[in-house]
């Protein structure tokens, strides 16, 4: 951790906070979910540096230590697409690796789309390709109290993580969706409510860790018209994870609808993976993720 560099890097007007380890032309930028920052990747940096990649994670806008926006309430996917090759240009990066996890996977995704010439591979993590508004994941249909209805309702995010210190809040978070159930509130209740306090961190998940986390702020359709991914792809999946139970997230990933869209892509289901599954497993996560990596540096 301590090889670790730390840095800030101007992009779009707005100072991005860039953890950096490793040297060489090959470049694996990755791309935190929520409510992570960098340090989410911190095992799979070292590792990936370690083989001779040059390893880059940041902050994405409003998050850790990067600037917060000055509208955060008109933020975008694009946006996020336009930090991350603006990141690359600032770099001077040609063509990288991209790694993301939950919503940077779909950043990730889209630059593929849209930047194909920037990217070199895509992996991800607790979450395929998803095109904004698509309707083959049918969140719809679940009850009102579902976390994600929750907070798109302007104000109750801010409202329900207000009751409590930001340490508390990624505790809160870390434990509860580390399960394999989705976090769904009853109709007078908050999605932090349902955090029992007397449930431990998960085993893989240390105080020092959750410390480090406790120093993030919280800030989150983009037409395209050829949606395909040609770019080499690998998805991690557990089987725990959640999300597999959002309505048509399984049949979307296993019926062929996802390799549609991304036809070079490989599926690994790991059978007690979480949604926090690099960091639950890193030693599984990272031998995937840079078997991947050199396969495709070779034929790059």
């Amino acid at each position: 951790m301590e090889n670790i560099e730390h840095k800030h890097v101007e992009v779009k007007g707005l100072k991005l906070h860039v953890a950096e380890i490793g040297c060489g032309p090959k470049v694996v930028v990755f791309l935190h979910g929520f409510p992570e920052i960098w340090y989410t990747w911190r095992h799979q940096m070292i590792a990936v540096a370690n083989k001779g990649y040059r390893a880059i994670a940041f902050d994405f806008r409003g998050y850790g230590l990067s600037d917060q926006p000055l509208e955060p309430e008109k933020a975008t996917f694009q946006d996020l697409i336009d930090d991350v090759v603006g990141l690359l240009d600032s770099l001077a990066i040609n063509k990288a690796f991209l790694v993301g996890k939950d919503f940077g996977a779909i950043p990730a995704y889209l630059i593929a789309a849209v930047h194909p010439e920037r990217v070199l591979g895509v992996v991800t993590l607790c979450l395929p390709y998803i095109l904004p508004g698509t309707n083959s994941i049918r969140n719809d249909l679940l009850p009102e109290g579902f976390y994600v209805a929750r907070w798109q309702v302007p104000g109750r995010a801010e409202a329900d993580f207000g009751r409590f210190d930001v340490k508390s809040v990624i505790r809160n978070i870390y434990t509860l969706f580390s399960r394999s159930e989705i976090p769904i509130a009853n109709e007078n209740q908050e999605i932090m409510d349902l955090f029992d306090p007397s449930t431990p961190l998960p085993s893989w998940f240390t105080e020092e860790d959750l410390s480090v986390y406790a120093s993030l702020r919280f800030s989150v359709d983009i037409g395209i018209s050829d949606p395909k991914v040609n770019a080499p792809a690998l998805l991690i999946m557990g089987e725990k994870d959640y999300c597999m139970k959002f309505p048509g997230m399984e049949d979307y990933i296993r019926s062929g609808t996802l390799k549609s869209l991304v036809p070079d892509l490989d599926i690994i289901f790991l059978e007690d993976g979480c949604h926090f599954v690099h960091e639950q497993l890193p030693h599984l996560a990272n031998q995937l993720i840079i078997t991947f990596l050199d396969k495709h540096s070779t034929t790059a």
